[in-house]
C-alpha cells in the first residue's frame, strides 16, 4: 500500500509541474517502450512509433497453433458427448479459434450443435462478435467486461450441480474456477490456446538488459502469461531482484488490465492500467504519463526536457548519445548544483577512471544539444545546469 502511495504522490507533483509548450514534439519521441506482446505486437508497435517511441519488440511467449493441440481435440470431444450447461466465452480469438479447430477437426458442426443448446455467455462486446459470427447467441454479458461480473452472475443464479464450461485465455483464470467449485459446479477448463516460451529468447534478455540498464522508459503487457514469462526468465537468469527493483522505480510497467496486471502485483510492482481494457486506451495512457514522469528545466533562458534517449530543448528534439544521456541525467539530479567530474565519471557507463572520458563525452553532449550555454563549466569543480530557478515561465515559453 506504500508503494502505491508514493507513486501516487509523485504523479500529483508531476501534475503541478508546469507543461513544456512542444509543438512539434510527439508525445512519446525520446522515449522507448518494450512490448512483451506475442499476438497483436506489430499493431501494438505501430501505435507507439507513430506517436514517436522507439519500440523494442521482445515476445515473451508464443502460441501453440490450435490444431496441434492434443488438449483442446480431447476437451471438445467430451463436450459433445457430455454437453455442458453453461459455456463461459472470453477472448474473441480464442473463441473463433475454438470452433476453426473444431472443423479442422471435423467436429464443427458437433460443437456448434451442442453450444447452441446451452447457456453461453460472453466477457464482453468482442467475444459477443465472435459468437454471433458462428451463427450463435449469446444469453448474457455483462457491460463491464469483467470476469468478477461474470462470477458473481453464475454464483447468485447458483451453480450447484451444473457443468460449467470456461475458455481459458492462456492461463488459468485466478479465483474464478475455484469459487465455481466451491459452490457446487463441475467446471471443465477449455485450453483453447497454450503459450509456450519463445523459440528465440534473445528479444527477452535484450529487454531485460535494456530494463537494468535504463534503456526502456516502459514496458508494456497485454497478457498475464507474458508477465510472468518475463520475471520467470529473469530468475533463470540470476537477475530477478534487479529487475523487480527496476520495475517498482525507473522503468514504467503498463498493462492492458487488471488480469494481466496480477503476475507483476504479485512482487508488489506498482502496474498502470488504462480505463478500457485495449490496445488504443493503453497507448494514450502511455503518450500521458512518460511525459508526465519528465520535470522541465528553465535553463539558459529554454525549457529542458530530459527523456529517455533525447531531449527537448526550446521544443525541439534533439537526440543524444548513451554517454551524453548518462551525464545529462546526473547533472539533471541536482539542477542548478554542481556536479563533480569525479561524480559524473561514475554516470559515465564503462568509462573506467579518466576523468578526460568526461571532457570528451560533455563535448559531444554540447554538441549535441545545439545550445552549449545550457550546461556550465565550473572551473576546478564541475559542471552545473545554467537553470534559473526563478525563472518566467512567460519568457520561457517561446525560447
Amino acid at each position: 500500500m506504500h508503494q502505491h502511495q508514493q507513486v501516487q504522490k509523485e504523479r500529483d507533483h508531476r501534475e503541478q509541474q508546469p507543461a513544456t509548450p512542444a509543438p512539434g514534439v510527439r508525445p512519446l519521441d525520446g522515449f522507448t517502450v518494450g512490448v512483451t506482446a506475442a499476438r497483436r505486437a506489430e499493431e501494438l508497435g505501430t501505435l507507439l512509433e507513430r506517436r514517436g517511441a522507439q519500440v523494442l519488440h521482445a515476445p515473451a511467449l508464443r502460441i501453440v497453433p490450435l490444431p496441434d493441440d492434443d488438449g483442446l481435440l480431447a476437451v471438445t470431444r467430451s463436450l459433445i458427448e457430455d454437453a455442458p450447461d453453461i459455456v463461459v466465452a472470453t477472448t474473441a480469438i480464442g473463441f473463433r479459434g475454438w470452433i476453426e479447430a473444431a472443423e479442422g477437426w471435423g467436429l464443427g458442426e458437433d460443437l456448434l450443435d451442442r453450444l447452441a443448446g446451452v447457456e453461453l455467455l460472453a466477457r464482453g462486446p468482442k467475444v459477443r462478435g465472435a459468437i454471433r459470427a458462428a451463427g450463435l447467441t449469446e444469453k448474457w454479458s455483462p457491460a463491464s467486461e469483467s470476469m468478477a461480473e461474470v462470477l458473481d452472475r453464475l454464483l447468485a443464479e447458483g451453480v450447484s450441480g451444473r457443468r460449467v464450461a470456461v475458455q481459458l485465455h492462456g492461463e488459468p483464470l485466478p479465483g474464478f474456477v475455484e469459487a465455481l467449485r466451491a459452490d457446487g459446479a463441475e467446471v471443465v477448463g477449455v485450453p483453447v490456446y497454450r503459450w509456450m516460451p519463445p523459440e528465440d529468447i534473445g528479444p527477452v534478455d535484450r529487454l531485460l538488459d535494456a530494463v537494468l540498464g535504463r534503456g526502456v522508459d516502459a514496458v508494456t503487457f497485454t497478457s498475464a502469461p507474458a508477465a510472468a514469462s518475463l520475471l520467470r526468465r529473469a530468475e533463470e537468469r540470476g537477475i530477478r531482484d534487479e529487475v523487480l527493483a527496476a520495475l517498482r522505480r525507473e522503468v514504467l510497467p503498463v498493462c492492458v488490465g487488471p488480469v494481466t496486471a496480477l503476475p507483476l502485483q504479485a512482487h508488489d510492482i506498482p502496474t498502470l492500467q488504462p480505463e478500457r481494457f485495449r490496445l488504443g486506451p493503453l497507448v494514450q495512457l502511455l503518450c500521458r504519463e512518460l511525459p508526465g514522469r519528465v520535470r522541465p528545466l528553465p535553463v539558459a533562458g529554454r525549457w529542458l526536457e530530459v527523456r529517455g534517449h533525447a531531449v527537448v530543448v526550446g521544443g525541439e528534439l534533439r537526440p543524444v548519445p548513451p554517454a551524453g544521456m548518462a551525464l545529462l541525467r546526473a547533472l539533471a539530479r541536482r539542477p542548478g548544483w554542481v556536479v563533480s567530474r569525479a561524480d559524473l565519471l561514475r554516470a559515465l557507463p564503462g568509462a573506467g577512471r579518466d576523468e578526460h572520458a568526461v571532457e570528451t563525452a560533455m563535448a559531444r553532449l554540447r554538441v549535441a544539444l545545439g545550445a552549449p550555454k545550457l550546461i556550465q563549466t565550473v572551473v576546478k569543480r564541475g559542471y552545473r545546469l545554467s537553470l534559473d530557478p526563478h525563472a518566467d515561465t512567460d519568457k520561457y515559453g517561446g525560447a
